[in-house]
């Protein structure tokens, strides 16, 4: 992250590019719940300065608010999140959406070693989505995967990349699992039978693909179980979604980061091999069998 910038615009109180008081850029992240005083001028830095509020940590926000930190947390708290770090993913989730992709450039800046600073900022992002996530939600998406009629996952563009994993190794431990990886007339074809005892996995992060969340809100309607994979706690995708799991996925370039979201999804697959051992493995033996069988591998 260029920091320069923030201490520009902090200095200033300018919200740079976005340079707007009427948190639109906020969509519905900060609900509209009664406030304090001191909550209110938490939500006032929030709102008028997108950049330092996504970026800035919570000493910086609580001095700007005029308020001590754990002000700052329970404001977090208030507002339904589980508190400032939590609060703060969501709204750099959606600042990295406002600004152009090559801005994104300038925002995150030059690196003098990209492998170590890329691994050294994913083990944030991992740490983050484990913050971010119970057992018991991620318990309650395995059951439901584990009683399922059928599972379509779906993940477009980098995000098919974890969507791939999920339906690749659930269908290698037998059970009934497919992969969507396009929109357009292909994802109303993939999705248009699903109801009751199915279950469709979304996966979208950054920019909220108007197909992908049309497509999940017509499957709930219909009786489907939705499970998202998201950077957003709120919105219309986490709106549809039964089970929602968040993970972070910034990068440290002009794209996102699906390491997380592909953590994520290992843990899952864990949790539906152990929902049924027995089907698991014998599935497992089988397509061991059938790579010998084809003779797909060297060794």
């Amino acid at each position: 992250m260029n920091t320069n910038a923030i201490s520009e615009n902090a200095a200033t109180g300018e919200a740079g590019e976005a340079g707007t008081s009427s948190g639109a850029w906020l969509g519905d992240a900060l609900p509209d719940v009664p406030l304090t005083k001191a909550q209110s001028r938490v939500v006032e830095i929030i709102t008028r300065n997108p950049q330092l509020s996504s970026y800035a940590d919570i000493a910086e926000i609580a001095q700007r608010a005029d308020v001590n930190n754990s002000s700052v947390v329970r404001t977090a708290q208030h507002l339904g999140y589980r508190g400032w770090p939590d609060l703060q993913r969501e709204l750099r989730s959606r600042y990295l959406v406002m600004i152009s992709t090559e801005d994104t450039l300038t925002e995150h800046g030059e690196h003098r070693s990209p492998l170590r600073e890329a691994i050294t900022h994913d083990i944030e992002n991992l740490r983050l989505t484990l913050d971010s996530n119970t057992s018991e939600e991620a318990e309650a998406a395995i059951a439901a995967m584990a009683a399922a009629k059928s599972i379509t996952v779906v993940g477009i563009g980098s995000f098919a990349g974890p969507a791939g994993v999920m339906a690749h190794l659930g269908s290698t431990m037998g059970y009934p699992i497919s992969l969507e990886n396009r929109a357009g007339v292909h994802l109303a074809s993939s999705t248009n039978s699903l109801g009751p005892g199915d279950v469709l996995v979304v996966i979208n992060m950054w920019r909220s693909v108007k197909h992908i969340i049309i497509a999940a809100e017509a499957a709930k309607q219909a009786g489907a179980t939705v499970i998202a994979i998201s950077d957003l706690r709120r919105g219309r995708l986490a709106t549809a979604a039964d089970h929602l799991l968040v993970v972070a996925s910034e990068g440290i370039s002009f794209f996102q980061s699906v390491t997380a979201a592909n953590s994520l999804v290992y843990g899952l697959l864990a949790g539906m091999e152990a929902a049924h051992p027995e089907r698991s493995r014998a599935a497992i033996r089988r397509t061991q069998q059938l790579w010998k069988d084809l003779d797909i591998y060297l060794d």
